[in-house]
C-alpha cells in the first residue's frame, strides 16, 4: 500500500454527447489511473483515458445492479489507499439523482481526498436540444425537480421545501410539502 493517499474525482460525464463533456472532466480522464464508470456513460468518452488506465464497469440500472453500491465504494477506497488517481465517472451530473453525494460522504467518512466535478445533466440538455427553455421570464420563472425514487433505507426522506410567491402584495410565503412515497416497485 502506498504511503500517500490517492484522490477520487466524482465526475459527471454529461448526457451522452461527448461534445458536452466538460473540459475539467476530459483533463481528469487523461490523467486517471483508474476509471470506475456507470452504465449511462457513453463509451466514446473513454477514448480520452490514458492507455494504461484500469477501466471498471460498475453498471447499475433500475432494478438491475451488476455491482452493488457498497462494492463501488470499496473499489474507490482500495485504489485511493493505493495512491491512485481515481475517476468515478457518472452519467449526467454526479449529484443530480446520481448518488454522487452518497459517494462523497463515504469518501469523507474514510478520510479520502475527493473532488466533485459537475457534469451537464440531461435535465437541462434534453429540453435545450429540443429548443425548450426550462425557464422563461414571460412564461415560467420557477423550476422544480423531483425524483421518482427514494432510498429504501430511509422511507419518507423525500420532502420538497419550496418558497411560493403568492402575489406582490402578500410577498413570499415559505411552504413545506411532504411528498407521499409508498415505496412500491414500478409496474
Amino acid at each position: 500500500m502506498s504511503e500517500k493517499k490517492g484522490k477520487v474525482y466524482i465526475v459527471g460525464a454529461g448526457p451522452g454527447d461527448p461534445g458536452l463533456l466538460t473540459l475539467r472532466a476530459a483533463e481528469l480522464l487523461k490523467k486517471a489511473d483508474v476509471i470506475i464508470r456507470d452504465a449511462l456513460v457513453n463509451p466514446a468518452i473513454l477514448r480520452l483515458s490514458k492507455q494504461d488506465a484500469t477501466i471498471i464497469h460498475a453498471e447499475k440500472r433500475c432494478g438491475e445492479h451488476k455491482m452493488p453500491q457498497e462494492e463501488i465504494n470499496q473499489l474507490m477506497l482500495k485504489y485511493a489507499l493505493e495512491g491512485k488517481m481515481v475517476v468515478r465517472l457518472k452519467g449526467g451530473d454526479p449529484c443530480t439523482f446520481g448518488r454522487g453525494g452518497e459517494e462523497a460522504y463515504f469518501l469523507a467518512e474514510n478520510n479520502i481526498p475527493f473532488e466533485i466535478v459537475p457534469g451537464v445533466s440531461s435535465l437541462q440538455a434534453v429540453p435545450a436540444y429540443a429548443g425548450i427553455p426550462l425557464t422563461h421570464r414571460s412564461a415560467g420563472s420557477v423550476l422544480t425537480v423531483v425524483s421518482g425514487y427514494e432510498s429504501k433505507d430511509n422511507p419518507g426522506a423525500n420532502r420538497l421545501f419550496s418558497s411560493c410567491r403568492h402575489s406582490r402584495d402578500k410577498g413570499i410565503h415559505d411552504g413545506y410539502i411532504e411528498i407521499a412515497a409508498d415505496n412500491r416497485e414500478p409496474d
